[in-house]
């Protein structure tokens, strides 16, 4: 998770930052205090950060640059990253315990957001087009393949086409209280990937609860939002998440839940990143999407999957949230 907040510089909360929640939930949190060292294409997916300071009038690399080689485990890097649509690379080390954590991997791209045929769809609408909405949220790739390495704690980890998924967020304000869950790795079902989110978000100054459901299967974009669906959800604080949706046309129906403890990862708020989202990648879910509604409908797909993204974030989470 890479994240940059205040990148005008001069408070507290300035800084860029990169998350990893790795294996057997571990997690590292690593910090970039200088927002000056953070780049960013303006016209495509390229960013990076590094503790290696640029010389004057030194360009950053572009992104073929980044992407013509890759390093090697014996090679000495400064800390830092770079992520593309095609390629992330990075290099950080733990200054409390000497660990490093080390990765490289290419990403062949399976499902944008929205119908394959079609070019890339927003996932919050037009509208989120335009400055209306806080956070701005958009799937950048539902699913694709990453083939590379990881090195963490110690351990190498070997990567041959393995699930990946990719999202940002942007905006002055995180939602205030929201859920999560996204999954594409359903064994048998390797064409299959579901993204469902929720949370009070604000328009134009006001605060509205808003969900939404989408699912991509054997070519096809089923997708419940709330201008074309009727989303309804029941989610604990943490545990279980039960989320339902239908357009008259299709239904679909998830329930996650785990017995994991979770991980507390950071978030951005006013006060900079804080702990205020809990999360697990080992969360169990179960997809059923049916065609038709009410009595007539027909099952076109059960698929069950433990490897499923669960997440919980903002507060107050003192009872199941209810949304009809």
């Amino acid at each position: 998770m890479y994240s940059i907040q205040d990148p005008a510089g001069g408070s507290p909360q300035s800084g860029s930052a990169v998350q990893i929640l790795g294996p057997d939930e571990q997690y590292f949190c690593r910090t970039f205090a200088d927002v000056g060292a953070f780049w960013a294409d303006a016209d495509g997916l390229s960013h990076g950060c590094s503790r290696r300071q640029s010389q004057p009038n030194q360009s950053q690399p572009n992104q073929s640059q980044q992407t013509q080689s890759a390093p090697t485990h014996s090679e000495a890097h400064a800390e830092g990253y770079s992520a593309t649509a095609q390629v992330h690379q990075g290099f950080l080390r733990d200054p409390g315990t000497g660990q490093v954590f080390r990765w490289y991997y290419t990403i062949e791209p399976i499902y944008g957001w929205g119908n394959p045929q079609t070019s890339q769809q927003a996932t919050a609408g037009w509208l989120s087009y335009l400055p209306v909405f806080e956070p701005g949220w958009q799937i950048l790739m539902a699913h694709g393949l990453a083939t590379g390495w990881l090195e963490m704690g110690g351990k190498d980890y070997q990567l041959d086409r393995v699930p990946f998924y990719a999202e940002k967020n942007w905006g002055g304000a995180f939602p205030s209280k929201w859920f999560w869950l996204q999954c594409n790795a359903f064994g048998t079902e390797s064409d299959l990937t579901v993204t469902s989110g929720g949370g009070l978000r604000q328009m134009l100054g006001q605060v509205e609860s808003v969900g939404m459901v989408g699912v991509h299967w054997q070519g096809q974009f089923y997708e419940f939002v709330p201008w074309n669906s009727r989303v309804s959800w029941a989610v604990s604080p943490w545990g279980s998440w039960k989320i339902g949706a239908e357009n008259g046309e299709f239904s679909v129906e998830l329930v996650g839940s785990t017995t994991e403890a979770g991980v507390l990862v950071r978030v951005p708020t006013a006060t900079g990143l804080e702990f205020c989202c809990r999360d697990t990648t080992r969360g169990k879910l179960s997809l059923k999407l049916w065609q038709g509604s009410g009595d007539s409908r027909q099952l076109l797909l059960h698929a069950v999957s433990h490897q499923a993204g669960l997440e919980v974030g903002g507060e107050p989470w003192d009872a199941i949230w209810h949304q009809h």
